[in-house]
């Protein structure tokens, strides 16, 4: 054991809160208000036995409600939590501490243990309390070079994002990484990710979660089911080890770095999937982490009766806008931004940070407003899941803003009930295409406050959109109960694969009409790591339990589908040329002629009726604030026949090209610009549930 007599021990500071290194001394800072003893726990690296418990004298060690102490002599890595002591009465004031547990501290920037995904870490020796406190922060010198690395700052609405899972994306065999499952892994997939010209990675939950909660089993195998998608933070500061192929040596913070320098380098921002909403405590027969034992009445939503308000439904609600909980949240994000240099954060059910106290939803809360001005964050991405899970719905809504971007709920459903083929759906397309200015418009906001998606990680792949009806959740082991019932889904004629090659054909041709609408929507779009080339999760709309092939990234389907992945590849290419396609205003703004003209079959003569089911529309590049960009003409059939549409005309100089038929099989789909045909005549059929796109061009050009 190592020898204590070399340690001194100081008053400590109270800010900043967590660990604080400095030259020869480590400074301890922790807040609980009605904490009535705390104590420091420390431990050696891979021991269980704690190695020393220093307390906190009530009287020089605490600044009002926050403890604090320094320590000289410390060694270079160590291991620590607390103990915190005081009423235990969840009944009555509704308080939660033990002085039989140890607890984490909230702004740990590491835990120990839990280095590899999955393993159930269980230590031996020790007394019963010691080997209880499995994951300990971690407090050790870091000495990261980040050279020259600095914030892209990518404007908003030149961005292409691209939602991805950091184990799920390269932990199938097929990827061929050194370090599968891992932000090493992600390193080595970032040539694949800058071919495919998206401009940001958005990372699901990378912070600290317990994967084993052992919940569900799979009716299947019988075995325990995992939590694989990580809304569940026990430690927001700290980055999972189990990411980390460092992870049980403790070098996650580090890698996790060498990640985003290295998406830096190669032009693409990061941006983290947070979780502000919940914590992984649960309610009161979950586990305790740490909230809940340092300040339960604080921390969280309680009732009259101190049961816990779940709004999340995960079991308790983050207290985001208590004053303490706001300094908290507004701390971690910007250590984020100023230690791990990410660019931005995706808020996970935000409409939680916007109710009170007492659970009410605020018309101007606080932390909302705390986020979109706050100085460190200013040229961040911050974007809102406007709803929660207590019916909550605000997109368009959530906040008045211009920093504030949003899921666009309405973009995913409206898209997905034209290509259905649903009645009345045509206006409502129209509106999302052109930046939806019925949400945004009205608060002074603009088009690239709208993020595009049709499919996410909640929900069915965009394979599975057009080829299953139903969920198929039965794998989850909740008989099928679990998961979204009103997907906007139709299978194209047959639930789940086939051979058929009509409705093969059908598939294929409606997935890439979803694409062409995405990329060429007004708006900032999002896609779904893998659904550019075609992962199925075979009809699975809920698989935040399924750690294995039915969520992993097969990469043969790169090369299986390797002409719906060009298809892709150059749809995001036209829409980053083409800066028509990324206005900063909406169309109504224009004094003069109009950015875009509307039709239905004939040119000039837009039909909103109810049970038209066809679309085009003409956007004029000689109208992009002077300077030239291509005329696009855009045709979307949501019929399920073949429909001909009239062509309109231009000035006598230029010509219409052929660029995309999504209803051709590859390379037909979509050809380069400079090898695009005249289009000879006044009308060009469109089939079923298909999109053809023409560009304008100088005649004679090409």
């Amino acid at each position: 054991m190592k020898d204590t007599s070399q340690l001194a021990f100081g008053l400590g500071v109270p800010l900043p809160l967590g660990v604080s290194l400095h030259e020869d001394w480590v400074n301890f800072s922790l807040f609980s208000r009605h904490a009535e003893q705390v104590s420091l726990v420390l431990f050696l690296p891979g021991q269980t036995k704690k190695w020393q418990e220093i307390f906190f004298d009530c009287e020089i060690n605490r600044t009002g409600d926050i403890w604090h102490i320094q320590i000289w002599g410390l060694p270079p890595l160590i291991e620590y939590g607390y103990r915190v002591v005081g009423p235990n009465d969840p009944e009555g004031k509704g308080h939660c501490f033990r002085h039989d547990q140890f607890v984490l501290d909230p702004c740990a920037g590491a835990l120990s243990n839990g280095g590899v995904w999955g393993e159930e870490v269980r230590l031996k020796g020790g007394s019963k309390v010691d080997r209880s406190f499995v994951r300990r922060g971690i407090v050790s010198h870091d000495d990261f070079d980040w050279g020259n690395d600095r914030p892209l700052n990518i404007p908003l609405k030149d961005s292409v994002i691209y939602e991805l899972h950091v184990r799920g994306f390269t932990c199938h065999e097929s990827s061929g990484v050194a370090h599968p499952g891992t932000y090493q892994g992600l390193i080595e997939k970032i040539p694949y990710l800058k071919e495919l010209g998206v401009t940001a990675v958005e990372l699901m939950p990378v912070y600290e979660f317990i994967e084993n909660e052992h919940l569900f089993v799979d009716p299947e195998s019988g075995e325990f089911l995992k939590n694989f998608w990580g809304y569940n933070p026990i430690a927001f500061y700290a980055p999972k080890a189990g990411f980390a192929a460092t992870g049980p040596r403790g070098g996650q913070v580090r890698e996790f770095k060498e990640m985003v320098k290295a998406f830096h380098s190669a032009g693409i921002e990061v941006i983290l999937d947070v979780v502000f909403n919940h914590t992984g405590e649960g309610d009161y027969q979950g586990e305790t982490f740490s909230f809940r034992g340092l300040d339960n009445t604080i921390y969280y939503l309680l009732d009259k009766e101190h049961q816990y308000l779940n709004f999340s439904g995960c079991g308790n609600t983050f207290n985001c806008n208590h004053p303490l909980v706001r300094t908290f949240i507004m701390d971690c994000l910007r250590y984020w931004v100023i230690e791990m240099h990410v660019d931005g954060f995706r808020f996970d059910l935000a409409s939680i940070l916007g109710r009170s106290p007492s659970g009410e939803v605020l018309s101007n809360p606080p932390m909302v407003e705390q986020i979109a001005e706050d100085p460190v964050l200013a040229n961040t991405k911050i974007i809102a899941e406007a709803w929660d899970a207590a019916g909550v719905y605000q997109v368009g809504s959530f906040s008045t803003h211009r920093r504030w971007a949003e899921w666009n709920g309405r973009f995913r459903d409206d898209v997905r009930s034209f290509m259905c083929g649903h009645e009345n759906s045509v206006a409502a397309l129209a509106t999302r295409i052109a930046g939806s200015s019925d949400l945004y418009k009205w608060s002074a906001r603009t088009p690239y406050n709208s993020i595009n998606f049709i499919t996410s990680h909640d929900g069915f792949t965009l394979l599975d959109l057009v080829s299953y009806d139903q969920k198929h959740n039965l794998r989850n082991g909740e008989d099928n109960m679990d998961g979204e019932n009103h997907n906007i889904s139709w299978n194209s004629g047959f639930e789940g694969p086939t051979l058929n090659h009509a409705i093969h054909a059908l598939r294929q041709t409606r997935l890439r009409t979803m694409a062409v609408i995405l990329m060429l929507s007004q708006g900032v779009p999002m896609l779904v790591a893998g659904d550019e080339f075609g992962k199925s999760q075979l009809g699975n709309n809920n698989a935040w339990c399924q750690d294995n092939e039915l969520s992993w990234l097969n990469w043969q389907l790169a090369e299986q589908n390797k002409g719906q992945l060009r298809f892709f590849k150059m749809l995001i290419a036209l829409r980053r040329r083409h800066k028509i396609f990324r206005r900063c205003e909406f169309f109504e703004d224009e004094e003069h002629t109009p950015g875009i003209t509307w039709q239905a079959l004939d040119a000039g003569e837009p039909d909103w009726s109810e049970d038209n089911l066809c679309l085009a529309f003409q956007l004029h590049g000689d109208k992009e604030h002077g300077s030239r960009d291509d005329d696009f003409f855009v045709m979307l059939n949501g019929s399920p026949v073949a429909r001909s549409f009239t062509v309109p005309t231009l000035a006598p100089v230029r010509s219409w090209r052929l660029l995309v038929d999504t209803a051709a099989e590859s390379p037909a789909d979509f050809v380069e610009e400079e090898r695009a045909t005249e289009v000879g005549h006044r009308d060009v059929y469109v089939k079923a549930m298909a999109a053809v796109v023409l560009i304008s061009k100088p005649k004679g050009v090409g």
